[in-house]
């Protein structure tokens, strides 16, 4: 029997579901990316320890997905496992008076809403941003003057060899757009979060401000990963991007967003090429003209 079904029929018998050549461009914010060649679906710790473990003793590349965005994947797909956490994994509790305990799995705007329902402060920033949670601490996500770092408190992970881990505080290396996590195999499992009580009235009012502003100025009706580069010491990436005459550039449907420059929408149809090649002509077109080199925030995968 071949690798990858024997990794499939473990997962069977876990209860897991199972996608064969499952197109991610159905799963990421992008709309964009090609099939990955098995998509499982870990609802609790057992069956995450054991697909990951099949993985391993079959040398079956695994990668963990979110909620899909901040990810460009390649038009011809991921080779190997892509795993999705849901289940136990997509659950927010409270835990004290003002802490709460989120799975990676959830998604961030589960998290703000269950943050204002009872009537917690300190989440507001993240109302909007289109990630999970564990997507969120993997990279320290923020806006609108907040960040994870503000009020993550610890990450519980799971390491390639198995072993459940806790990182606390200063140990999570939390820095703009970066943390302990990023770049690495550790699998962020829950995270724990402090915050402050809070009027349900405020929380609510706040929310609904910050999502009128980005819906004023970001292309939020439009497939898109978000905004594409760094902020480079200094500078605004989509200031930089629209002074270079860029804003409403096309690749294939690929576009830099007449609405804000620093993101690039799918119009209809855009490949995994079209953004690349849109990226590129956007770097090499601002470095230049004015000296500064953009760094991609976008997270590139498949083959």
């Amino acid at each position: 029997m071949k690798t990858l079904e024997l990794i499939e029929q473990k997962a069977g018998e876990l209860g897991c579901r199972c996608l064969r050549q499952e197109p991610m461009a159905l799963h990421t914010t992008f709309r964009i990316g090609g099939p990955a060649d098995l998509l499982v679906t870990v609802e609790n710790l057992r069956q995450l320890r054991e697909i990951a473990s099949a993985c391993r003793e079959q040398e079956v590349p695994m990668q963990l997905l979110g909620n899909g965005s901040n990810l460009l994947v390649s038009d011809k797909g991921i080779r190997g496992v892509v795993l999705r956490l849901a289940g136990d994994f997509a659950k927010v509790v409270r835990e004290g008076k003002t802490g709460i305990c989120c799975g990676a799995g959830a998604t961030l705007a589960s998290a703000c809403v269950f943050a204002r329902d009872n009537d917690l402060t300190g989440l507001e920033f993240a109302w909007g941003i289109p990630g999970s949670a564990g997507g969120a601490a993997y990279m320290n996500a923020g806006a609108y003057g907040g960040e994870m770092k503000d009020v993550l408190r610890s990450c519980e992970h799971m390491t390639p060899d198995g072993k459940i881990e806790i990182c606390t505080g200063e140990e999570l290396a939390l820095s703009y757009r970066r943390s302990m996590y990023t770049g690495g195999d550790n699998v962020i499992l829950f995270l724990h979060m402090q915050l402050e009580k809070g009027h349900h009235s405020a929380i609510a009012s706040q929310m609904e401000e910050l999502m009128d502003r980005r819906r004023e100025k970001q292309p939020y009706d439009m497939p898109s990963a978000g905004s594409i580069f760094k902020r480079p010491e200094g500078y605004f990436a989509g200031t930089l991007i629209q002074e270079c005459g860029l804003k409403g550039k096309t690749v294939g449907g690929a576009q830099v967003s007449p609405k804000h420059a620093g993101f690039i929408v799918n119009t209809g149809g855009a490949t995994c090429k079209d953004v690349q090649s849109l990226i590129s002509l956007i770097q090499e077109t601002v470095f230049q003209k004015t000296g500064v080199k953009l760094e991609c925030e976008v997270r590139a995968c498949g083959e």
